[in-house]
């Protein structure tokens, strides 16, 4: 199983990233994806979460209108599209993918990808 982010980086305030994660090992559909993150100092807080088929989605109140998350389950790929950011937007991001079976989870994570909003 891998789950591996990219599209992080440096962006002034009021500008726009693209996160995307690229999943492989499991089956992508199958699962709901997230994107975490944690601010230096601060506990790991769901930003956006994607069901598995992609028909509904949910986000943080700090995030809502600002960031958009999608999928492409054909390409086992999970996006952030992140615009207007804001220096408190800053933190590592983590995509998750979490699956419930009965009584079995599943909940993989990749390594995280830096974000910094800073002019």
């Amino acid at each position: 199983v891998q789950l591996v982010e990219s599209g992080g980086g440096l962006v002034q305030p009021g500008g726009s990233l693209r996160l995307s994660c690229a999943a492989s090992g499991f089956t992508f559909s199958s699962f709901t994806m997230n994107w975490y993150r944690q601010a230096p100092g601060k506990e790991h807080k769901l930003v956006a979460t994607i069901t598995s088929a992609g028909g509904s989605t949910n986000y943080a109140d700090s995030v809502k209108g600002r960031f958009t998350i999608s999928r492409d389950n054909a390409k086992n790929t999970v996006y952030l599209q992140m615009n207007s950011l804001k220096p408190e937007d800053t933190a590592v991001y983590y995509c998750n993918a979490y699956h419930s079976d009965y009584d079995v989870s599943y909940d993989y994570w990749g390594p995280g990808t830096q974000v910094t909003v800073s002019s």
